[in-house]
C-alpha cells in the first residue's frame, strides 16, 4: 500500500517539475503565446470543493450532486439515491474582495435506468464603477452572471451510461451601458454537455481490488456570444474532457481513489496574422470566424505554431505565398491546449476524506499551474468539504490562495445502483 501510494505522489511531482520553464534562451522552434480566449468563461470554472482539492480532475470522479457539472452519466453509479450540494467560491481575491461564485445542485435516481439533476450557477463581479473617455464617473454597477441546467442520464447497461444537459446562460457585464454611441446587451447562451461513462466496480491492479471508471464529456456545445450589434461573436468555453479513476479499496476503512484528466477547449486557436503591402494577411492558421460546430473540429488541427523569420524580423514567405513555419510547432502547439489534471483522494471509515492534486496548462496557454488540497468531513446524511489552491507560479497569480467551500445533504435512503449489484431490467 504504502509502494502504491509514494508512486502517485512521484507522478504528481513529476508534473510540477513539468510545469517550469525548461530552458532561459528563445529559439525559432519556441512556441509564442498565443492563449484562447472565450466569453462567459465563469461557465468553466469548477464550483466544487472535491475535485477542486483534487487539480479539478472530476471527470471521473465517482458520483455525488456536483457530477451535473463534472460528468452528468455517472449519476446512474451514485451511492445514494438522491443528494443537494452548496458550493461557494470567493474568486481571484489577488485582485479584489467582491467577486464570488455560488453554485447550486443535486440530482434523483429515478430507478435503475434513470437519474434526473440540475443545477443553478451564478458569478458576481462585485461593484465596477464605469467611467466615459475624460474619466468622469457615469454610474456604479455590480455586474454578474448566471446559469440553469437540467441533467438526464440513461444507463445503458451495467457498466454503461450516457447523459445529457441543457443549459441556458445570462451575461450582463454591462447594464445595457452606450459605448462611443454603440449599445450593450447581455449575453444570452443556450448550450448542452454531452458525457459518457464506463464503470467497473469490480476492478484489480494486481491483487488490491477496486472501481475503475472511465469517462468522457464535451461541455457548452452552444452559441456564439456579442456583447453588442456590432461586436464580433465569440465562442463559449466548448471543453472535451477524458478522465479515468482507479478507487483502490485496501479495506472496509480504508481507500484511495486516483484520477487523472486531459482536458482541452475545443475552440479554434487565434491565427498569426501580419501586415503587408497594407493588408492584414493571415500568416499561419485558420481563420476563426466560423461556425460552432467547424469550430470545434478545427481546434484539432489549427494552431499556428511558430512562423519563421530573416534577420531582419520579417516572416519568410515562400514561392506560393504561403509562409514557412518552424517544423513541429504546430503539433507542439496543439499538444500544448492539452492541461493535465492528477488528484488523490483518501477516505477513512467513510468519514473523513483527505485529497490533493495539481494541474498543470502549458505557459503559452494561460499559465495556470497550481496545487490543491483539501479536506472533507461525512457523518450521516451531511457532509462538508474544504479546498485550497496554491499556484506554483507565485503569488503574482490571481488564482493564488483560492479557497472553496461545500456543503452537501444527502436525501433519502442509499440506493443500491453504485454497489454494481444491481443491473437494469
Amino acid at each position: 500500500m504504502y509502494k502504491f501510494i509514494l508512486s502517485l505522489f512521484c507522478i504528481a511531482l513529476s508534473l510540477k517539475v513539468f510545469a517550469q520553464p525548461t530552458g532561459s534562451g528563445v529559439t525559432q522552434n519556441d512556441l509564442q503565446l498565443n492563449t484562447i480566449t472565450t466569453a462567459v468563461p465563469f461557465m468553466a470554472i469548477t464550483p466544487d470543493s472535491r475535485a477542486g482539492g483534487m487539480g479539478d480532475a472530476g471527470t471521473a470522479l465517482s458520483a455525488d450532486a456536483n457530477s451535473v457539472y463534472w460528468n452528468t452519466s455517472l449519476l446512474n453509479f451514485a451511492k445514494e439515491k438522491s443528494e443537494v450540494s452548496l458550493s461557494y467560491t470567493p474568486w481571484l481575491r489577488q485582485l479584489t474582495n467582491d467577486i464570488h461564485l455560488s453554485y447550486l445542485s443535486g440530482y434523483y435516481r429515478v430507478n435503475e435506468r434513470n437519474a434526473i439533476g440540475g443545477s443553478l450557477r451564478y458569478f458576481s463581479l462585485g461593484e465596477i464603477t464605469f467611467t466615459d473617455a475624460s474619466g468622469n464617473v457615469i454610474r456604479d454597477d455590480k455586474p454578474s452572471e448566471f446559469e440553469i441546467t437540467g441533467a438526464y442520464a440513461f444507463r445503458l447497461s451495467e457498466k454503461l451510461s450516457i447523459g445529457v444537459n441543457g443549459k441556458f446562460a445570462y451575461s450582463n457585464l454591462t447594464g445595457g451601458l452606450t459605448v462611443a454611441g454603440v449599445n450593450t446587451k447581455a449575453g444570452v447562451v443556450g448550450a448542452t454537455d454531452l458525457s459518457f461513462s464506463y464503470y467497473n466496480d469490480d476492478a484489480k491492479i494486481g491483487s488490491t481490488k477496486g472501481v475503475y471508471t472511465f469517462a468522457a464529456t464535451i461541455n457548452n456545445i452552444g452559441n456564439k456570444v456579442a456583447y453588442s450589434e456590432l461586436a464580433t461573436r465569440d465562442f463559449i468555453p466548448m471543453n472535451l474532457k477524458i478522465g479515468n479513476s482507479f478507487k483502490a479499496e485496501f479495506d472496509k476503512y480504508n481507500n484511495l481513489a486516483v484520477c487523472f484528466d486531459l482536458q482541452k477547449l475545443l475552440v479554434p486557436t487565434p491565427a498569426i496574422y501580419d501586415f503587408y503591402g497594407g493588408d492584414n494577411m493571415l500568416i499561419s492558421g485558420r481563420n476563426s470566424d466560423v461556425g460552432v460546430i467547424s469550430g470545434m473540429l478545427q481546434s484539432f488541427y489549427d494552431a499556428p505554431g511558430t512562423p519563421i523569420e530573416d534577420a531582419d524580423g520579417n516572416y519568410i514567405q515562400n514561392s506560393d505565398g504561403s509562409f514557412q513555419v518552424a517544423k513541429g510547432t504546430k503539433l507542439k502547439e496543439e499538444l500544448a491546449e492539452v492541461n493535465l489534471a492528477l488528484g488523490l483522494e483518501y477516505w477513512y471509515n467513510n468519514v473523513l476524506a483527505i485529497r490533493s492534486g495539481v494541474f498543470y496548462e502549458s505557459k503559452v496557454k494561460g499559465n495556470r499551474q497550481y496545487f490543491n488540497a483539501g479536506v472533507g468531513f461525512k457523518y450521516n446524511k451531511f457532509g462538508v468539504d474544504i479546498s485550497y489552491l496554491a499556484s506554483l507560479n507565485g503569488r503574482q497569480s490571481p488564482l493564488a490562495n483560492t479557497l472553496r467551500f461545500t456543503l452537501r445533504f444527502t436525501l433519502g435512503d442509499s440506493g443500491s445502483a453504485g454497489s454494481g449489484d444491481a443491473k437494469p431490467e
